[in-house]
Parts: C-alpha cells; sequence; structure tokens
C-alpha cells in the first residue's frame, strides 16, 4: 500500500467510521472448529470453550465451512474488492477438507491466498500447496524442538513442521515462508538458540509475538462500561502465569536477537525500546500501549456459519452480518460494524479489554 493511499485510509477511518470508502485489506476465513494441537496459550488448547477467543475460533457450526459457501465468498471478494488478500486463519486450515479445492477455486480469480498454520500436516500437503497458487504460508512455532513439542502438546509436532517447510523450500518457487512465536514464560530463555536455528533457512519473516491475553480484572473493567453491547471475557489465560515470566532473562534476549544479523527481518510485536516496557506489558495488563486498533478498519472474518465479526478471531464476539444473507460490500459497511468502529474511535482507539491484543500494535 502506497504512504498517500494509507493516508488516506486512516484519515477515512477516523472521520468518517461508520463508512468506509476504501476495501478491507484481509478477509480472514475461520475454515473449520478443529485443532490437531493442544497449545497451553490458546483457549482452544485449553478447554476454555466459552471465552469471545474460543467462542469465534470453535462456537460456530458447521465443523467445516462448506465449499459452497467458501466460493461464494471468492465470488464476492473478486466482485468487490480483488485486491484484498484472503487469509486461511482459523482454525487449523491444512486439516480443512476443501482447502486445496477452494484454493484452485481462489486461483482462478487471481485472488492473494495465505494460510496460518501449526505446521503439523504441511509436509503432506506441500505438493499440492505448491499448485494451489498460494502466495504465503504462516507457521507458528513456539520456540525449539523441546519446548515448542511442550506448548503444544505433540511429541513430534516440531520435527513435523520443520519437514513441511523444508518440503515447500526444496521445491522452489512456491508459497513465502513465515514463521512466528508466541512467547511465553515456557520459552525465555530459548528464544536466541531459536532465531539462530533458522539462519539458514530462506525465511520472508521471523516473527515474535508477546502473549495475547485478558484477564479477568481486564475483562471486569471493560463490562463496567461495553458489556451490553462488547463484552469481554478472560481469555489465554488458563494456563499462563504472568509472574513466572522472567523479564530481566526476556529483555537479554531481545537485545542478543535484535543486534545480531539474520538473512531474513525479525519483527518483535510489540515492538519495547525499553525494559520498563516489558514490565507495564506483562504486570500491567490494564495499561494501554498501543494508540488505536487499526484492524477492525481493515479487516473481517468469517466464520463457518457464514456469520462475519470485525478484524478477526480475537475481537469481540459481535456479529456484523452473514455471508448467507447479505454481500460482503454491505457487511463490511454494516450499521454494526459502523457502531463498533466509531465506539473504539469516541474510546481513543482502544477499548479496555483491547490492550493485550495484536491489533492494538498493528500499523
Amino acid at each position: 500500500m502506497g504512504k498517500i493511499q494509507s493516508i488516506i485510509r486512516r484519515a477515512n477511518a477516523k472521520i468518517s467510521p461508520k463508512k468506509l470508502f476504501y476495501a478491507p485489506s484481509w478477509v480472514v476465513l475461520g475454515v473449520n472448529n478443529i485443532c490437531n494441537l493442544h497449545c497451553k496459550m490458546c483457549d482452544v488448547g485449553t478447554q476454555n470453550i466459552n471465552s469471545n477467543f474460543a467462542t469465534n475460533l470453535v462456537g460456530s457450526h458447521p465443523i467445516n465451512m462448506p465449499l459452497e459457501l467458501i466460493q461464494t465468498i471468492f465470488d464476492q471478494v473478486y466482485k468487490y474488492y480483488p485486491k484484498t488478500r484472503i487469509g486461511y486463519g482459523f482454525t487449523e486450515p491444512l486439516v480443512y477438507p476443501h482447502l486445496i479445492s477452494s484454493l484452485n477455486y481462489a486461483q482462478e480469480y487471481g485472488l492473494d491466498t495465505s494460510i496460518t498454520t501449526n505446521g503439523l500436516t504441511l509436509a503432506s500437503k506441500a505438493e499440492e500447496l505448491m499448485e494451489s497458487g498460494l502466495k504465503s504460508v504462516f507457521v507458528s512455532l513456539d520456540g525449539p524442538e523441546d519446548i515448542h513439542n511442550y506448548i503444544r502438546g505433540h511429541k513430534s509436532s516440531f520435527q513435523r513442521a520443520l519437514k513441511g517447510i523444508e518440503a515447500i523450500i526444496e521445491k522452489g518457487n512456491g508459497p513465502g515462508i513465515s514463521v512466528f512465536c508466541v512467547i511465553t514464560e515456557w520459552n525465555i530463555g530459548r528464544l536466541k538458540e531459536f532465531a539462530d536455528y533458522f539462519k539458514n533457512y530462506p525465511l520472508k519473516q521471523l516473527g515474535f509475538m508477546h502473549t495475547n491475553f485478558t484477564t479477568q480484572a481486564m475483562a471486569n473493567d471493560h463490562n463496567l462500561v461495553y458489556g451490553m453491547t462488547y463484552p469481554a471475557t478472560e481469555s489465554n489465560t488458563d494456563e499462563l502465569n504472568l509472574e513466572a515470566m522472567d523479564l530481566d532473562l526476556l529483555w537479554e534476549e531481545i537485545k542478543s536477537i535484535e543486534s545480531d544479523e539474520y538473512p531474513f527481518p525479525i519483527t518483535f510485536s510489540p515492538k519495547t525500546i525499553k525494559k520498563d516496557e516489558l514490565t507495564n506489558f506483562y504486570q500491567f495488563p490494564e495499561r494501554l500501549i498501543g494508540k488505536r486498533c487499526h484492524d477492525a478498519f481493515n479487516n473481517l472474518m468469517i466464520k463457518s456459519d457464514g456469520s462475519v465479526i470485525p478484524a478477526h478471531g480475537r475481537c469481540y464476539n459481535l456479529s456484523i452480518g452473514n455471508i448467507y444473507e447479505t454481500e460482503l460490500s454491505s457487511i463490511w459497511n454494516s450499521s454494526i460494524a459502523g457502531n463498533f468502529r466509531k465506539t473504539l474511535n469516541d474510546a481513543g482507539g482502544l477499548l479496555p479489554a483491547c490492550s493485550r491484543c495484536c491489533s492494538a500494535f498493528s500499523s
């Protein structure tokens, strides 16, 4: 996106949040409601099924988005927003039975498609993915082999994901591979080792993400003001112990990684300039660090039942329309979506429960 276009979009979002005159940057797809791992920092993995996050990921039916529905979505994206990117995001796209056929359908339109995956079955899908027109694969790995396998609850999940990454790289001319790592109490002290491991891999990016969470106290404070319209829940904290985060060691690792040279970009989200910012992030989660949510103004997510929510799976469980009932172009500027965006603006850019969501740090 050009600089001028970006300025125009941001001006539109601030001045006229109820009517956006530009296309969404991303349409995120919740193509299924199942996952083949049990991640310790995820509500789906810990079976906290009543949280907003889990409800957005596994709360709709059918389990798999029908092929006819995903084709309708692609028809409408091509009709209204042909440059919008398609992200197969939730819950685990590689076990979606219509993955390849739907990617091939998107390829006929020339749509930009990507997949976010734990990589467990990536190797077995590599050849078909190479031929599907897929542009990007974002693989979630949470540390060196032993750490990742412990966090993900599978004794060979790292090895299998790596095998898939290597299969795509070896074939050449395939989708770009990026790796993203969630920083948790379990992998602090092993992050530099993890980054160094990939120095000989032609990654597009290696991204470190400070863990996203909502404490019950954060949800309570939020719900005092916004609970009737945008209720918040505790999220992604069942097995997370924020007090166990060794922030001194984490800060040393961040500085060590940032001072080293890698053949690919390395990012931290949010980027911390001082150690005190780590303390704020983990020990004072009610404090806002980011300035505003951009994703609610740039993305939307479609669940397996055709219902649409703002931004992506970490947002509030707010239905802004349904593809079975309304065209995508109307949903993008629906009254519910517009009111939500205006509420964000009126609050200064973020609501209380947004403070540790990745969208609070997006640019």
